[in-house]
């Protein structure tokens, strides 16, 4: 008789299950470990090491005195074209003139769009692709009542204490001057461009850019396609990004587009003492809560993906860690960006209600109320989704929408980090400033380069300038300066620039 099987002991076989699975999981935290340590260890700097150029001496106090000169000049632009002045934009254009006479003689220069100037340096090559370089000599108002603030009369073009100060002096017309400055010593030295360069310089970019646009036109309609257009837009950042100890000089790859909706709800007016249990302003401001409360998705692509990338190996552990494992890490790195306000516009297109119209009285409803929210675009969303998305967020029949015209555009293409162009800035960038760090970037803001996407091939935004923490408020603010030693460094900056892409 055959004898039974004897009862498993379970008691024992328990345990060995579970060691055998805190083992399994042990060695896939051990391999994930791994894998994380060897991709951060294993990242290699993306910096360039180029030889160190040869920079003539330069009067560094005598550019700062034609920079001051031109900061005294109220070249104010309005987006009221009939209430500009325009008598600064001609004493620039003169100013310009007197002080760079090599320019006038070598350069054809043309006015367009009455107050906007276009120089074109030609080629020795005609067969080399040309470049654009950049720049605006209009400048934004001083706010009211903030002239007391300033150490020194923000139209003044006061120099002491080893700056320029007033308005202008960082944005832009540092920009202009110094792209004048860096040809005038070439000229002096009977160099000779392989490319045609254009200097195309604005008189309204702060209030859309029409002379830009103009220029631009002319250009396409001459055939023009440009193998880089350079423009302000970002800097050299010094003590701002967290956890980079040098300097990062940054390259917009591409700028956010710009929308902004009209939403507008309109209802039967009346006495406040009777409300209906729906008013235009209710109705109205529930639409902008649904809108304001879920943002829109934050992503890590494009060129933000890009500057971390760079910036990943430059980083302390920690961070190098991060950025060095974006595939795994990214939630715990977009929680970080999104919470401040400043790294939360890389990372995603942001909404921004900016007005708000109601009633004339504060006891009477109003027939109609109406609502501005402002959308900067991320590269990837459209004006067109964003518009749809608006209605869907809404999704009210009794709310009007409407995309209103000005401003408004799709974000700029994405410009590529592998061209000769981005090589050319990366390696100028790097003789001028061997301190930095570069690497691409975002520019959230909007630059007079956007009107020139048919023209150019690549667009970089990069103004030679170092920004610290106490500069960043100086922009478009009070007490705006720059120092005499930037001024002098953006002008070998823009000499050099053009000398490597002459020689290469």
């Amino acid at each position: 008789m055959s004898q039974p099987n004897p009862p498993k002991d379970t008691k024992t076989r328990k345990p060995s299950m579970l060691k055998r699975a805190l083992l399994a999981f042990g060695a896939a935290l051990l391999l994930l470990v791994s894998v994380l340590l060897v991709r951060t260890f294993t990242v290699s700097s993306k910096q360039l090491n180029p030889p160190a150029p040869q920079l003539p001496k330069v009067d560094g106090d005598a550019l700062a005195q034609r920079l001051a000169a031109a900061t005294r000049l109220k070249t104010i632009s309005n987006e009221d074209p009939s209430k500009v002045d325009r008598e600064p934009f001609m004493a620039l254009h003169k100013l310009i003139q007197d002080s760079y006479p090599k320019v006038h003689q070598s350069l054809q220069r043309e006015v367009v769009a009455e107050m906007s100037l276009l120089y074109t340096w030609p080629g020795t090559n005609k067969d080399a692709a040309p470049i654009v370089l950049m720049g605006h000599m209009d400048v934004v108002p001083i706010e009211r009542g903030t002239e007391k603030d300033w150490v020194h009369p923000p139209f003044d073009g006061v120099i002491k204490d080893g700056y320029i100060w007033g308005r202008g002096s960082m944005d832009d017309k540092a920009g202009v001057l110094g792209i004048l400055e860096a040809v005038e010593l070439l000229l002096g030295e009977d160099f000779k461009p392989k490319q045609t360069i254009y200097l195309a310089f604005g008189h309204d970019e702060e209030v859309g850019g029409e002379g830009a646009k103009a220029m631009a036109a002319l250009l396409k309609k001459r055939g023009i396609k440009a193998a880089m257009v350079l423009v302000e837009g970002l800097v050299i950042t010094d003590g701002i990004i967290p956890g980079l100890k040098p300097p990062g000089a940054l390259i917009g790859l591409s700028e956010k587009g710009y929308l902004s909706v009209e939403l507008t709800v309109e209802l039967e007016g009346g006495h406040s003492s009777m409300p209906p249990k729906n008013t235009a302003v209710g109705i109205l401001s529930h639409a902008i809560a649904q809108l304001d409360a879920p943002p829109l998705p934050a992503r890590l692509a494009g060129p933000v993906k890009a500057l971390f990338a760079t910036l990943g190996p430059e980083m302390p552990f920690g961070m190098r860690l991060a950025f060095s494992n974006l595939w795994l890490l990214s939630p715990v790195v977009l929680s970080q960006l999104e919470a401040k306000t400043s790294t939360n516009a890389t990372i995603r297109t942001t909404t921004a209600p900016t007005m708000f119209q109601g009633s004339v009285k504060d006891n009477v409803l109003p027939a109609s109320a109406k609502a501005v929210v402002n959308f900067r675009i991320l590269p990837g969303d459209t004006m067109k989704s964003v518009l749809e998305h608006v209605k869907n967020t809404v999704n009210d029949p009794r709310v009007q929408i409407k995309g209103l015209t000005g401003l408004g555009g799709d974000p700029s293409p994405v410009s590529s980090t592998t061209s000769a162009a981005y090589n050319h800035l990366a390696t100028t960038i790097r003789q001028i400033y061997p301190d930095a760090v570069v690497s691409p970037a975002l520019c959230i803001g909007a630059t007079d380069s956007r009107h020139f996407r048919e023209v150019a091939v690549d667009t970089y935004r990069f103004l030679p300038q170092r920004m610290t923490p106490e500069d960043r408020p100086r922009f478009h603010g009070t007490n705006e300066r720059l120092s005499v030693k930037d001024h002098t460094d953006a002008v070998l900056f823009y000499r050099q620039l053009i000398l490597n892409f002459s020689q290469n």
